[in-house]
């Protein structure tokens, strides 16, 4: 299994906007690519302005595969175009993959 941590620095003012998107449309849109989201946090520190979460991949072709029909799906191009029409969400977006360490299997 490939975990993917991603990071987002969100546009001041513009972290509920962007919840509201995960919440109401973005992660269903990602189940039914194939991505399966394991959970989401805030930065403990608001002042950070940062949102992760973690997806589970089976591997990194795969990963890109479903992010290539998720970037491309009719759907999300048109929810993302609604929802940044006053500006984007995101400042930056980062991406870290891990993978379990061969002494540690999480069930």
């Amino acid at each position: 299994m490939l975990y993917e941590l991603r990071i987002y620095d969100v546009v001041p003012g513009r972290m509920q906007a962007l919840l509201d998107r995960f919440q109401n449309d973005a992660i269903s849109i990602f189940e039914r690519h194939g991505m399966k989201v394991t959970n989401f946090w805030v930065d403990a520190d608001e002042a950070k302005n940062r949102l992760y979460y973690v997806l589970e991949h089976p591997n990194l072709e795969i990963r890109n595969q479903n992010y290539d029909r998720f970037r491309n799906d009719p759907e999300w191009m048109e929810i993302r175009r609604v929802t940044e029409m006053e500006g984007p969400l995101v400042a930056k977006q980062e991406s870290i993959f891990l993978k379990n360490a061969s002494f540690f299997e999480n069930n």
